[in-house]
């Protein structure tokens, strides 16, 4: 009886210590926060990352913008996001910060329209035109003429956006600056913009959300969104003047147009790719971290280094994102290993 009651006392002192004493577990947990264009391949890899390691990665998907403030105000090891940082952003860190692109998404036009799947046919023109509320119905002659034989329903157009502040935003809005004149005066590019028309939804899952219960509805999310909530999405109209369907093979076709400058800078933008073949509207996405160290800079880089490795690259196809070419891996080990306070071992 005795021994019981001593056993039952050791347990709650026990229970109370780890209650209460200094989180010695949390040494071995990685926090990051940020994008949600990349979050599917994340949440698989820091899966297998535990799995290989027994180092548990706590990732929210919040949003780029929420993510870089979060990295700003050093409540993170690392912050995410498809939007790089401009140098005003830069010199408003607390230190120098180390872009590290991942791999390549896709951003994709989803629509919520009866009878008609996916393969719509998209210009610039429509795009803009839909999201400046210029175009306003399914059987608007543009896109009519965009889609010969296809039976659009006479519906009106209901434009999705991103709510929050969205690297997702800033791709296709780059996009769009950079392929419509009129966007380019008018709305221009960013994270956050004014927008002239349309619903919100808070990151991908949420436009992704909005669109699937709202007819007519259309919205820009990652492929992986799309595919995963069965929405429809259509081609795009490139450079070369091709439609080109958003897949891993033509995001990776927009990359390698862009290897050169990608060498000499990894923030180098790659919407609106040359090629017959290259998807317009897709991007690397990033994380960031402190190039003076951070609070586990160690984990980080060990993490980062070990995403960097063939398996885990390939593994992002089956999630429709483009693995990084051999340049940029080698680039991304060279960059993690000059970060204060890295434990990537060199080969």
């Amino acid at each position: 009886m005795r021994a019981n009651i001593f056993r039952a006392a050791m347990t709650a002192a026990a229970l109370f210590a780890l209650a209460y004493a200094p989180r010695t577990v949390s040494a071995q947990t990685i926090e990051g926060a940020g994008a949600t264009f990349p979050a599917p391949i994340y949440k698989q890899w820091f899966a297998k990352f535990q799995q290989a390691t027994g180092t548990n990665v706590n990732y929210q998907a919040v949003g780029s913008g929420a993510g870089i403030n979060a990295l700003k105000t050093r409540t993170v090891d690392f912050g995410a996001s498809d939007a790089p940082l401009s140098e005003a952003e830069e010199a408003g860190m607390p230190g120098p910060v180390v872009h590290i692109p991942t791999v390549g998404g896709a951003v994709v036009l989803s629509y919520n329209l009866p009878g008609v799947g996916s393969g719509l046919r998209f210009t610039p023109e429509i795009i803009a035109g839909i999201y400046l509320g210029k175009i306003k119905s399914w059987r608007d002659p543009a896109i009519s003429a965009a889609n010969p034989g296809t039976n659009l329903p006479e519906l009106a157009i209901q434009p999705v956006h991103r709510t929050d502040g969205s690297g997702t935003t800033y791709v296709f809005t780059s996009y769009l600056r950079k392929a419509n004149r009129e966007w380019a005066a008018s709305v221009g590019a960013g994270r956050s913009v004014n927008w002239p028309i349309g619903l919100g939804g808070k990151g991908n899952p949420g436009v992704a959300a909005v669109v699937r219960r709202t007819a007519g509805g259309i919205g820009y999310v990652e492929l992986a969104y799309a595919v995963e909530n069965r929405l429809a999405y259509g081609s795009v109209k490139n450079r070369a003047g091709n439609f080109v369907t958003p897949s891993v093979e033509s995001t990776t076709a927009a990359i390698s147009k862009y290897i050169g400058p990608l060498r000499k800078d990894v923030k180098t933008p790659i919407v609106d790719a040359p090629g017959i073949n290259s998807y317009p509207i897709c991007s690397l996405t990033y994380i960031l971290l402190y190039k003076n160290g951070g609070r586990n800079t160690g984990g980080a880089t060990r993490l980062w280094a070990w995403a960097m490795e063939p398996a885990q690259q390939q593994q992002a196809k089956a999630l429709y994102y483009a693995p990084l070419p051999e340049g940029l891996v080698k680039i991304n080990l060279a960059a993690l290993k000059s970060i204060r306070g890295s434990q990537v071992a060199s080969k």
